[in-house]
Formats: C-alpha cells, structure tokens, sequence
C-alpha cells in the first residue's frame, strides 16, 4: 500500500520530518530504557528486495551467490550491533488490492517489452533505471533467510497490517521499509531501507508526528486523510472532485508544495478545521461525497486500525448484539451470540469509548485530543510503562513430520484477522452485506475441509516453508507475478503455461481429481501474467488427473505420517506431479543437488519441443561449474553479449524452482530445500557464458572448464534426461537439425501425458489456448501435445 502523493510531499515541502538516525544508537537507548529486551526491528521484506539485490548483474536470470552473500552481509550488520530482525513477507493480494495489483503487473508488462527492445537492438544488459528485479526474488529471499537463521513469516493478509500490528505489540525499535503507509499506522517509528547505509546504519527517520504538526492534524486523523488522497483501497479518483473543492476553497496554497503537496494540504485543512467542527453531531457520509463508495471508505479507515484501536471519525455507538446466522458468518467456529465490540487480543467485552475523557476503560482509544503521553520523533521507543518484551509467538502443538524442528508458533486469530470489530461496533449503521464486501474473506469457505491439515498448511504458510499450498487450500486463488519473457518471441511459450500441468497435478493432490466437469468440482483461479493477457478475468483451472504408484495418497499420510513408508510415498508423489514416476530409479541414483536439476530438465524437455541439445549442454554445465565457483568469482565472468532468448531460458528454468517448492511443499516434502535452491544450482550470468558457448559449437570438456572428474556427471545427467525424454518420443536434436522441422509455437502433436489439461477462462485476444467466451468450455485432454 501507499498514500498517493505523499512521498513526494514529504522530500519537497515538509523535509523536516525525516531525521538523520543511527539505529545502533536507538538500540542502545532501547536496552538502557527495557533491560533485559533484544532491540527488534520488523522488517517489511517486499519494500526491501531492490535494496537488497545489488549485483550487477539482474537480466539473465538473477546471480543468486551473489545475493546470498548480500543477504548475509545485511543480516550480520544488525546481528553484530545486538539487534534482532523480523522478516514478514506478502502471503497473498487481498480481493479489494486486486485492481491494482493488475494495474501493476500491466505496467511492469511495458517495462519488460522496453527491456527485450533494448537487449535485441544492443545485445547488452540495460542500466540501472530498467532494473527489473529476477523472477523469484521474493520466494526465494524467504529461504534464504530462513537459512541464515532470521525469523521469518508470511502473511495471512496485508503484510504491512502484519508488520504495522508487529512492531506496535512487541515495543519494536522501528519498522524498517519503504511505505508511506507506515506514516499512517499508528505504529513503532518508521525507518526508511532506502536511506540505509549498513557500513554505518544510519538511515532516516520519518516521524508522523512531526508530519500531524506540519498538517495540523492528529495521529489519528492520518487514516482518514489517506482514503482521502487515495491509497491501494480507495482509489485515487474516487474523492478527486471533493480533493479540488477542498483546493478552490483553501486560502494558504504553497508554492513550493506543487499540486500535489497543495492538495495535501487542503484536504488536511479541511479535516482540521470543517470536519472538527462538526464530530460527534453528523456522520461522516453527511460530510463527505461517499456515494455508493461508503462501504469501501469505511474498510479503508479501518485498514489502518491495528488491533485495539479505533477511529474518531467513526461514530461511537453502543455495542451491538449480532444474530446467530450473522455471527456465524463471521466467525464460523462460533455458535453463539457475540458483542460485536471486543478487544480483538481477549475477545472480551469492552467498554465503548464514549466519554473522551475515559482514557483509561479503552486500551489505544485514538481521541482527537488525547490526554496522554504521544511519542516524538526525539524519542524512537513508544511512551509505556511496561516494556512489552514477550515471546511474540503463542505456542500451538501441530503434529508434524516433515518439519519437526520448526517451532509450533502461529500469530492468533486475531491478530491474522483485519480490525472488523472495531467497524461494526463503531458505525452499525453500515449494513451487514456492506460489512461483507468489505472483508469478503472472512465470510470465505475454504477449499479444504479437513480442520488439521489446514492447521498444518497454515502454519507452513506463515513460517515461509511452502508456497501457494494454504492459498489454493483456503481461497483457490494464486497469482504469478511478471516473468522476463518476449512477447515478440513466438518459439518459447510462456512459464504460465510451460508449468500448469504441473500445478493442476497439485490441485488433484490438494483439493481432489476432476470428475467429468462436475458443477462441485474444485476450480482454481489464476492471476498468472503472460503476454497477451489482460487480467481483466483469472483463468479458470481445474486439477489434471495424476498417476501414483500404489495409489495417491492422503495428505494426512503425506503431511502427518511417521511411518517409514510415508517417505516413499512423498517422493512417488512428487515425481508424479512431474510425470515422471518411470524415472524414479535413474533420478534418485543422481546426487544433490543434480536430482532436483535433473527433474526439472526432464520435465521442461518434454514439454517444449524448442528446446534444443545446446540448451540442455548450457543447462547442466553451469549448474556443475557453479559447484566451484564463489561469489566473488561470479560477479567477476565477462559476458560476450546478452541473447534474449538465454534471458528468457534463465528465467524460465528459476520459475521452474519455483514449482519445485510448490510440489515439494504439496507432498509433505520428500527432499530437502536445499536442493533446488537457485544460489546451489543456478546463477544467471554462468549459464549465460555457458549458452553463448554451447550455441558456438564448444566442445563439453570447454563447457566444462577442463575439469575432467565433472564430466562423468555431466554425461551422467545427460543421459537421465535423454532416455526420460524417449520415452515420451522426444528426441533432443541439435539447433541445426532442429530448425530444419521446427517453425512455432507448438510442437509435435501425439500421445503424451504432458499436456496443458481442462482450463476454463474468459476471452483472451486471439489466443487458441484461451476460451473464446464467457463461462468457458471444457478442452480435451489431448487438445494439445505440448509447445
């Protein structure tokens, strides 16, 4: 999320606000004021990839030793300085943040066609102003983390709600990021990674405070003021007339603020002198034009209520009692009538917050005119009694096989849950199917019925050890972000098809087969991003039929199981997932990390016919020679000229970990993460010497680097996928004989189990793998071979 404007209002007009601070410094203060309390930051990891990914190389796929080392050096920065770091990660795009999640991977779409442009017309990598962060980057920044021994969550909804509530229950040092969110909540001190210098970590500090000040506002107020300007909730040109009317009438426009910074200011006028006048005797919508946009205002103000909060500029009214049938919509484990006022950490009845000066009845009651002590920006840590040092995370026993050393730890119902007390309690005269459209989620029924494994699952989730498996299980909805791909490039199709296969197999595995298209049959939305999608609809996949040796198994043997032979199943249920159950033997004879590799080459061979011998030679020679390589060594290879088509084989390949992690998680991981982490098996600018040597006709003991005791596992690897790609009548040709019969897109048509399975979708633009209208229609199984 982000308040439209302003970050820019901040640096041009009020610059006051942003302090020069040493956080070792702060961490000292932190430990002198709470003994015996670890100085914690919480860190908003999505804000911090660009920061963090400092290699010079990005476009070939990403130099993820690189990046590990960068990652380490960060962590050890703060580790040496005593001070201990929280890592939260995006774990899903809300409904109400899905336009513009759309609005931004279509922009990123013209960013990624701007940079093939570039490589094609000057076969060179562009600067730094086209940077587009590698494919993968946020998935596997997670294990990574984890690996380097960092705590690190995913989150059940908005991270910076998450990392917001974070920082304010536990007394953090600061939030670390780069949100002008974080100058809404009313939260720990907000430190900006943009500004940070890790040789000395000095960074700056924004302080709200000072920013209320400058606006002549309260804490309080901010929310209010950011559905006014806009944010990712309430769209920028629903209140734009009131923004102009505020402007035309505002007597002390500023002429170094701009337009933007003068709208700012107006809006923030007007709060401070119309709307003041007028608490308590009208409801808001009398004062504001909020039209049939009511519902979504009130779930933008109070997106930005923590838990214990609540808002001035929602009417106070008395606690009201819900029905059965409306409770039980939101709180489907509850049977019984509930006071809808509850402070969310007890679930106890609370006091309504009436009488302004009753501070001491309701916890954090956010009054225009508080009478008690405000933190300033002088003073980095909140003004409490008591410091809230505490275990963050209430222990919960799940049984677990997979992971028994990961702790049992999960944040509480309430915390995972968005502030929809404090919304009923404050204004019941929203209406109860308003109140659902503004958390639709909590009202959802998950995919899964099975109350243990979605225990499971969402523990996973949260701790950063899966990816998509609690999305699919709970909403049915998952979503790809931008891949570098050449929509120009019409000979390699996109991952988001390459993949699906793969995917529907883990939905067979999640959620159940496809029963001849029955109406009760699990559908799975997906927002993946392809040329020529406009994400105006989610394609509509069900899962593919897949095959296990002995019978596919439960998730409670996979996930839950101790016995011996469960492991055998996890691992037949992961081949499965990839088809390739009749290379168990030859796959599992491979070494670690090149069994994971091997796997994956298997599968993208057979999918794609256009794939060529020389891609295959390029492929395993680089994950060998990276075996002996360091970091700084890497960052150091000399690269003749960029190919597109290499960028978009390297990010194919990472998208293909990705997957990996996906059926890996799905089947109760049979193999350890490690062996399909990119820093272990990939690195970008490697494979790309290795491919523009390969397509030159070098020898494999030139590929290879003389290093004779290599060879025999490249021969090795080679022949595992050869002889798994006969068997599904591939054979791997050599470039040259490969364009005497290969012309496009897709390939060979024939008997074969890879296939892109039963889609349903919504009319694409002139695609044939898209539906051609509303409601969709059933493909056959055999529509297409593969590309």
């Amino acid at each position: 999320m982000g308040v439209r404007g302003l970050q820019g209002f901040v640096g041009s007009t009020c610059p006051h606000i942003c302090t020069v601070v040493n956080i070792q410094e702060l961490a000292e203060h932190h430990r002198t004021k709470y003994p015996g309390c670890t100085p914690t930051i919480v860190v908003d990891a999505m804000c911090c990839l660009r920061y963090w990914y400092t290699p010079e190389s990005w476009v070939c796929g990403g130099q993820w030793r690189e990046y590990f080392s960068a990652l380490r050096d960060f962590v050890a920065a703060f580790t040496s300085a005593g001070i201990k770091l929280i890592f939260f990660f995006d774990g899903m795009v809300e409904p109400g943040k899905r336009d513009e999640w759309v609005k931004r991977r279509l922009k990123n779409n013209r960013e990624i066609s701007k940079i093939f442009h570039y490589i094609k017309s000057k076969r060179d990598q562009p600067g730094r102003s086209m940077f587009f962060i590698p494919s993968g980057l946020a998935i596997f920044t997670r294990f990574a983390l984890k690996t380097l021994g960092q705590e690190t969550f995913c989150s059940l909804q908005e991270a910076d709600f998450e990392v917001a509530s974070y920082g304010l229950q536990h007394n953090c040092l600061g939030i670390l990021g780069e949100d002008t969110d974080y100058l809404i909540y009313d939260t720990c001190p907000y430190l900006s990674i943009g500004d940070l210098c890790l040789e000395t970590l000095e960074t700056i500090m924004l302080c709200r405070e000072k920013l209320c000040e400058t606006l002549g506002l309260h804490v309080a107020d901010l929310p209010l003021l950011a559905c006014l300007l806009g944010n990712d909730i309430t769209p920028e040109g629903m209140f734009e007339s009131f923004r102009y009317k505020c402007l035309s009438s505002y007597t002390s426009v500023k002429e170094n603020a701009g337009k933007k910074g003068n709208i700012i200011l107006a809006v923030s006028d007007y709060i401070s002198k119309v709307l003041h006048l007028h608490q308590g005797e009208k409801k808001i919508e009398e004062l504001l034009p909020l039209g049939p946009h009511k519902a979504l205002f009130y779930k933008g103000v109070t997106s930005y209520l923590l838990p214990g909060q609540i808002s001035p500029w929602l009417v106070q009214k008395p606690k009201v009692i819900i029905t059965d049938k409306q409770e039980a919509s939101l709180n489907p484990e509850s049977k019984q009538e509930v006071p809808m006022c509850i402070d969310p950490e007890s679930k106890q009845e609370v006091p309504v917050c009436t009488d302004p000066e009753s501070m001491q009845e309701v916890p954090m009651c956010m009054d225009p005119e508080p009478k008690q002590e405000v933190p300033m920006c002088t003073d980095s840590e909140p003004k409490q009694e008591v410091p809230m040092c505490t275990d963050p995370e209430p222990k919960q026993e799940v049984p677990m096989y997979a992971y028994p050393e990961v702790r049992q730890n999960l944040p509480s119902e309430a915390e995972a849950q968005p502030n929809l007390e404090a919304l009923v309690c404050m204004h019941p005269e929203v209406k109860q199917e308003d109140t659902m459209d503004i958390e639709p989620e909590i009202k959802q029924v998950t995919m899964v019925s099975d109350s243990e494994i979605l225990k499971v699952a969402r523990m996973h989730h949260v701790h950063s050890e899966s990816y998509l498996v609690y999305n699919i299980m709970t909403s049915g909805e998952i979503e790809c972000s931008n891949t570098l791909e050449d929509e120009l490039d019409q000979a390699l199709p996109s991952q988001a098809f390459i993949y699906r296969p793969i995917r529907q197999r883990v939905y067979s595995l999640l959620l159940g087969d496809w029963k001849d298209g029955a109406s009760t049959d699990p559908v799975v939305k997906e927002w993946f991003v392809y040329p020529g999608n406009s994400l105006k609809y989610p394609d509509l996949v069900r899962p593919l039929k897949m095959t296990v040796q002995g019978g596919k198994p439960s998730l409670e043997v996979l996930w839950l199981s101790q016995d011996p032979a469960a492991q055998a199943q996890r691992v037949d249920s992961l081949l499965a997932c990839f088809n390739l159950s009749s290379s168990r033997e030859e796959l599992q004879a491979l070494e670690s990390p090149l069994r994971a590799l091997c796997c994956l080459l298997i599968y993208l061979f057979v999918q794609v016919d256009t794939l060529s011998l020389e891609d295959l030679h390029a492929f395993i020679a680089q994950a060998l020679c990276l075996q002996g390589k360091s970091a700084s060594q890497l960052m150091n290879l000399q690269l003749d000229y960029i190919s597109s088509r290499a960028v978009q084989l390297g990010s194919l390949l990472v998208r293909g970990l990705t997957m990996l992690v996906l059926v890996n998680s799905a089947c109760g991981f049979p193999w350890t993460t490690s062996e399909f982490m990119p820093w272990n098996v990939f690195d970008g600018k490697l494979f790309h010497q290795k491919y523009l040597q390969s397509e030159k006709g070098y020898a494999v003991e030139v590929l290879l680097e003389q290093n004779r005791s290599w060879l025999t596992k490249f021969h090795n690897v080679k022949a595992v996928v050869c002889k798994a790609c006969s068997r599904e009548s591939r054979r791997i040709v050599g470039r040259t004989r490969w364009h005497s019969h290969h012309t496009g897109r897709l390939g060979r048509q024939g008997s074969s189990s890879h296939r892109t399975g039963s889609t349903y979708g919504h009319p694409g633009q002139g695609q044939t793998w898209r539906n051609q209208g509303p409601g969709g229609r059933q493909y056959e199984h055999d529509q297409w071979r593969r590309y």
